[in-house]
Parts: C-alpha cells; structure tokens; sequence
C-alpha cells in the first residue's frame, strides 16, 4: 500500500459553497462522484496515521462530505479507525436523521473540521443516538443507527449537506452554553 494521499483539495470555511445545501444524488451514480468518495475515504484513513498526517502536515479526519470537496452532491464518507490498520468505511448518500434521542451529548475537547483551519472555543449540542436512513453506492436503502462519537460524525456531515458548519451551531455570545445539561464524550 502506499502513503501517498489522493489530489483531493478541502474548501476552507470561506467559501461560500460550504452553506450552500447539496443536491440529491441520483442512481446509478456519476463515476466522478464514486471516485471522489473513494479518494475521500483514503484520505481520512491516512490522515488518521501520525506518520503521514506529519509527512504532509494535514490534521487527521474521520468524515468528509463530497460538498467540502466543492461537489455540491448529498454524500459523505467517514472512517472509524478500529485499530491494527482496520477501519469501519461509511459510504452514504441522500441521508436524513429519521429519529434521534432527546440526550444531548458535545465533544469535551471540541469539535473540529477539515474545512475549518482554525481553534474554535465552544460546544455542539449532538444527540447521543440517532437513527438515519440513507442509500449506498448501489441506490440500496438502508436504516442505521450510530450512537456516541459516530452519531456526532454523522450529524456533523448532514450538517455540511445542509450548508451548516459546527461553528454555526456555537452560541457566539456564550459558547459554552447548557453545557450542564448535556454529557460530555
């Protein structure tokens, strides 16, 4: 295998394309898309390895919406590293949070994204579990539930095909904002 990272190029959180809303994607899919999703997925999994992260100076990863990408399509990946060089792969398109829980969960260190490049004060209200349907590669609906760390994920690129960034979601005047009524993970 080789460290070299796919020619993909982030939009930093200036670019007004990042609260645009994405489109829905149609079935079968563009092969540029499919080929942007793959490219994605390994560049956060090689982001998530120190050595390569230092070697071209990126911050590590777990989800990218194709809309970062400057691909205005309902699509994101995310890559959970499980350890060993494993990795859980999300490959979803067109998905809506279907229901979720009424705990509210944040990030204790704070969330952060590939689009935003710079240190952001403050907390995200998350749910700590969610449910959502969406579609694979293939146009095949599918129901999941994500919970914890991968629910955040997940609300944070539905989120970005939205046109929200996690800093939209920060209450400018109070940042840490019922904090005591969430848990923190």
């Amino acid at each position: 295998m080789t460290n070299k990272l796919p020619n993909i190029k982030i939009l930093d959180e200036v670019d007004k394309r990042l609260h645009q809303k994405s489109e829905e994607v149609t079935f079968p899919l563009d092969p540029e898309l499919k080929k942007s999703m793959d490219d994605a997925i390994i560049y956060l999994e090689r982001s998530q390895d120190e050595k390569i992260a230092e070697k071209y100076d990126i911050r590590a990863g777990m989800g990218l919406s194709m809309c970062q990408l400057g691909i205005m399509k309902r699509a994101f990946v995310v890559s959970e590293d499980l350890g060993d060089g494993k990795f859980n792969r999300y490959f979803v398109y067109n998905p809506s949070i279907i229901s979720h829980s009424e705990e509210l969960i944040y990030v204790g260190e704070g969330e952060g994204c590939l689009s935003v490049n710079r240190p952001v004060e403050g907390i995200v209200p998350r749910f700590a579990r969610i449910t959502i349907k969406a579609y694979d590669e293939n146009g095949k609906e599918f129901i999941m539930r994500a919970r914890e760390d991968i629910a955040i994920v997940f609300q944070h690129e539905i989120d970005h095909l939205n046109g929200i960034l996690f800093v939209d979601k920060i209450d400018k005047k109070n940042p840490y904002k019922n904090k005591n009524l969430m848990r923190e993970i």
